[in-house]
């Protein structure tokens, strides 16, 4: 909770006509002899703010507070001298203000918050939960104040709790903030991931005074896709979450010049990539030889990185492969946008889509020609400044065009990898990783967050037709993995069946691949570079193709690895196959020696070729932006298609054949296009 005390009145009380330097002396000699009282002070540090000169605010709270320690109102501007401070980075002395301005009135909760705040800049991770609890536990009666201040006291707790994996407490924290605030569209989508990364079933319920429509209206586009193979709610989602948290449209003060694409620089495309994960993370892992195969007579290859602060070998690696490194850390999205546009950029190329720290609001502002949807989130944008979305055919056949806003292009295989990839030379033995010897070894080393109910389900029958056997999970926090012991349990699967992988570095990751027997796929949010990583090591996988995009991309995968009999399509087919492969292992034994003798020359590791279709994308999307015939995303109904989706059984949806499933939105659209004429969902009907 940033922001300072105000002075009533002071909103209309014009800037001064003389330079901010002068202004400042000016105050500061009035300070001094005691001429300026705390109102005249907030009024003008204001000034000097708005005057773009907000460094010159902190010498005359300095001064002001040096000059009247026994002021009654000497912590209002304590409060607002932290605020200074630390807007100016100075965030060990906003610490030490703050705590100060707390101690003159420890019931002053939004200085405790903003303590908190700092606390956590410094890395004072328990010093801030300490300063935000105490907020959330010591305020008196709930006065409207009150209640502002204690739901935003347990949104940062249940954050900072979520980041340190404290998830069930950070769970609590968010419950208890939206019980007592319900509008809180962010709130609702880290509790729901929450419950997800710690395997709470049912996922949806109640809570409070919010009902489940409710809470299935706020939910993220990538938890969405973890919930639902519902790929025109996925669409109607993301448009949503756009319009909410993005923004369809710019500020005019921030707007840019209209491009005119044919007015581009001689010579090679210029192709910037956006993302938060050129470092140690999936994407990073996979993108960094597609930047070192672009063709630099094609290509002219940007890089803007938007994502924590990284050193390690894969980040270094993708900074020496590109042509230009820019970081845009601490760099606002207009500034952003500006520093891109000065580049000349042809093709900008989103890397994040809607995951952490993405900075969509870029693409928003049009800084290049053509914005392109690829690789870092498995959907459609649904926004209106996205242009193409790059697929292949099994992912986004023709027939399911209609569930995505882009203009759809294709790559032979849509996932880029990377095959200079380390392996650890030390192997560990199925003794060391903790599985047993002798038994046939089902393993999804994924994230928890895609393992449903359902799937778990298919998991534990799986395992109960095929007697010794164990599943290989990766941990989540103990809490959720005894959860999953104990969901084991009530389907009369032994919980020790579960053996719980330790998370590792990915050399050693992938080295301890191979003691697997079978990978068994997540639905509907299904292994993108998790599966890619088995299928590297020889270890086949058994998929189950949704309706989706995060429900197909695992089956373009093991297409393109060249075992596309491993997918599935339905979910008994997926049981009886893991079964029947459980039952008799050494039918596995072709099918591992296929993917490892076609490991250099298969479809899915060859990345020179990607590169070279992905070229020929690039190439066609710039002349068509030289002709000016862009394609214009399909957005029309999609808030109506929202509004009926929330009302559906999302989860169920994919017991649906396809002929029930187009049918029900058919009839939703028939309903309401007399009303609201036709939309881009048009033809399913």
């Amino acid at each position: 909770m940033a922001g300072t005390i105000m002075a009533a009145g002071q909103a209309d009380t014009p800037a001064g006509t003389h330079p901010m330097a002068e202004l400042h002396e000016r105050e500061l000699a009035r300070i001094r002899s005691g001429q300026l009282d705390l109102a005249g002070l907030i009024h003008v540090t204001e000034t000097l703010k708005q005057g773009g000169r907000p460094e010159l605010a902190i010498e005359p709270y300095k001064s002001w507070i040096a000059l009247n320690p026994d002021h009654p109102l000497l912590y209002a501007a304590m409060f607002n001298y932290g605020m200074a401070l630390s807007d100016q980075k100075d965030v060990t002395g906003a610490v030490n203000v703050l705590r100060e301005t707390v101690r003159l009135k420890p019931d002053f909760y939004a200085a405790q918050i903003n303590l908190g705040s700092a606390l956590e800049r410094l890395g004072q991770v328990g010093a801030a939960v300490t300063a935000w609890n105490g907020v959330s536990t010591a305020l008196p009666a709930l006065t409207g104040e009150n209640l502002n201040f204690k739901t935003i006291a347990l949104k940062q707790l249940g954050r900072v709790l979520e980041t340190s994996n404290s998830d069930a407490l950070a769970e609590d924290s968010l419950r208890q903030s939206l019980e007592l605030n319900p509008h809180q569209p962010d709130v609702i989508q880290h509790w729901i991931a929450l419950r997800q990364r710690q395997c709470k079933w049912p996922l949806i319920e109640d809570v409070g005074q919010v009902k489940k429509a409710e809470i299935v209206a706020g939910i993220s586009p990538l938890s969405a896709a973890c919930y639902t193979d519902d790929p025109v709610f996925l669409l109607a989602n993301s448009h949503r979450y756009c319009r909410t948290s993005i923004g369809l449209s710019v500020d005019p003060a921030e707007a840019l010049p209209p491009l005119d694409p044919r007015q581009r620089c001689p010579g090679p495309l210029r192709i910037g990539y956006v993302s938060s994960d050129f470092r140690e993370h999936a994407v990073g892992f996979s993108m960094t030889e597609v930047m070192e195969q672009h063709d630099r007579t094609v290509c002219e290859v940007f890089a803007y990185y938007c994502g924590v602060p990284a050193a390690d070998a894969t980040h270094q690696r993708t900074k020496a492969a590109v042509d230009h490194w820019h970081d845009l850390t601490g760099i606002s999205d207009p500034d952003a946008a500006r520093l891109i546009r000065a580049h000349g950029i042809d093709i900008l190329v989103d890397l994040n889509g809607y995951t952490k720290d993405a900075r969509t609001r870029v693409f928003a502002l049009r800084p290049a020609p053509v914005s392109v949807n690829w690789f870092g989130f498995p959907g459609t944008m649904a926004s209106p400044f996205h242009h193409y979305l790059v697929a292949d055919e099994t992912i986004l056949p023709r027939e399911l065009e209609y569930t995505v806003s882009e203009s759809v292009l294709r790559l032979p295989c849509y996932q880029p990898n990377d095959r200079r990839r380390t392996v650890a030379a030390e192997r560990p033995s199925r003794a060391d990783l903790g599985l047993p010897e002798g038994a046939f070894v089902y393993c999804s080393l994924n994230g928890m967050q895609k393992i449903t109910e359902r799937v778990f389900s298919r998991w534990m029958a799986i395992l109960a037709d095929v007697p010794g056997s164990v599943l290989w999970l990766l941990a989540g926090t103990e809490e959720a993995n005894e959860r999953l012991r104990q969901a084991a349990a009530a389907r009369g699967v032994a919980p020790e069946r579960l053996v719980f992988a330790d998370k590792r570095a990915n050399p050693h990751h992938l080295a301890r691949y191979p003691q697997a027997d079978l990978f068994l796929d997540t639905f509907p949010y299904g292994s993108h570079t998790t599966a890619a990583d088995a299928l590297w090591m020889g270890v086949p996988v058994l998929t189950l193709l949704g309706r989706s995009f995060a429900a197909r991309v695992c089956a373009s995968l093991v297409r393109a690895a060249g075992i596309g009999e491993t997918v599935c399509a339905t979910g008994e087919d997926y049981v009886a196959r893991a079964v029947a492969y459980g039952r008799d292992p050494a039918s596995l034994r072709p099918l591992r020696e296929r993917l490892l003798a076609g490991r250099d020359t298969c479809l899915l590791f060859d990345t020179p070729l990607l590169v070279r279709r992905l070229e020929g994308l690039y190439g066609q999307m710039a002349q068509a932006a030289a002709n000016d015939v862009l394609p214009v995303p399909r957005l029309r109904g999609l808030d109506l298609a929202h509004e009926f989706g929330t009302g559906l059984a999302l989860a169920d949806s994919e017991t649906l054949d396809d002929a029930a499933y187009r049918a029900l939105y058919g009839r939703h659209l028939r309903e309401t296009a007399a009303v609201y004429g036709g939309d881009a969902l048009a033809d399913m009907v």
